[in-house]
């Protein structure tokens, strides 16, 4: 089901959010929300003590929320790097991303950014990540379940320049003044919500994102567990996870828990990343990918 933006009140009988469209990526990253992350974001409730993003990723749900408190978290270490410094140092995250796209033409493509991608494999780090994600092909990164290594070849088009990113940068740093972040497994940060708070979930798909970086190793049984308790203490959650893909006609089948969720909504995400990704050119019209956004509340 797909509800207007303008008659949830009216169908829910509760006061949500009503949020602007807001499409200024800062990350690259694979299940990005930032085309349609306004449209999310209107199905929360206007009394949000604090927001808290367990899955962090590219931060756009908290983007265009832009909530007075919230803290974003995510298990991948370099990834929060990158929000903590933009938090504290703004200007050093401007200058990663400067140095970088320096080095990369400096050598020339693709020499440029296989030097940037060897030095973060040998190192992972969140200033060499920062680049990887705006400068890869298709602005996919693949990681080796092995180990974590990056394997996306480099990407076709220019990056941003950094006179563009550090725009971006500005505008990320305004909206997200009211955030802390915090490098933790999704189960430790949910256990810090309290009755009032929300929690936005966005994990590693089943159907379709088993390349992202600790996807390979999500459980969606204890992400089951652990929005059930948060539900006991008067804690609501909202859950973006796997919906339809191949335009409507493959149904992801996942194991809910009966009664966990109130409602379930269906956001139209066009056509999917992934098989962009892969073929590149094709007009994929057979490719629609609608999300289920589960809410507990």
């Amino acid at each position: 089901m797909k509800v207007k933006e303008d008659t949830l009140d009216i169908f829910y009988g509760t006061a949500f959010q009503h949020v602007s469209e807001f499409k200024t990526q800062l990350l690259k990253w694979i299940g990005n929300k930032q085309r349609f992350a306004h449209e999310i974001a209107s199905f929360f409730p206007t009394d949000i003590r604090t927001y808290r993003e367990p899955f962090l990723g590219s931060g756009a749900v908290l983007g265009a929320l832009q909530p007075p408190k919230a803290v974003g978290s995510d298990v991948f270490t370099p990834l929060i790097e990158i929000w903590q410094t933009l938090q504290r140092d703004p200007v050093l995250v401007m200058k990663w991303y400067r140095d970088r796209y320096n080095e990369y033409h400096e050598l020339g493509r693709p020499e440029g950014y296989e030097q940037i991608k060897a030095r973060y494999n040998a190192q992972p780090n969140g200033a060499d990540l920062l680049f990887i994600c705006r400068s890869c092909y298709g602005g996919v990164v693949r990681f080796r379940k092995r180990d974590g290594y990056i394997s996306t070849p480099c990407g076709i088009h220019d990056p941003i320049s950094p006179a563009s990113f550090s725009e971006r940068v500005q505008i990320w740093k305004r909206r997200t003044s009211g955030a802390s972040f915090e490098n933790l497994d999704f189960e430790a940060a949910m256990e810090m919500a309290e009755e009032g708070d929300l929690v936005y979930c966005d994990p590693p798909y089943v159907c379709s994102q088993a390349i992202l970086y600790q996807g390979q190793n999500f459980s969606l049984p204890r992400l089951m567990q652990s929005i059930m308790a948060c539900k006991s203490r008067g804690v609501r959650v909202a859950l973006s996870i796997d919906g339809t893909k191949k335009s409507g006609r493959v149904d992801c089948t996942l194991d809910i828990p009966e009664g966990l969720f109130e409602r379930e909504v269906f956001v139209n995400c066009g056509r999917s990343m992934l098989r962009r990704f892969q073929c590149e050119g094709e007009t994929l019209e057979d490719e629609i990918v609608h999300d289920r956004l589960l809410l507990s509340y």
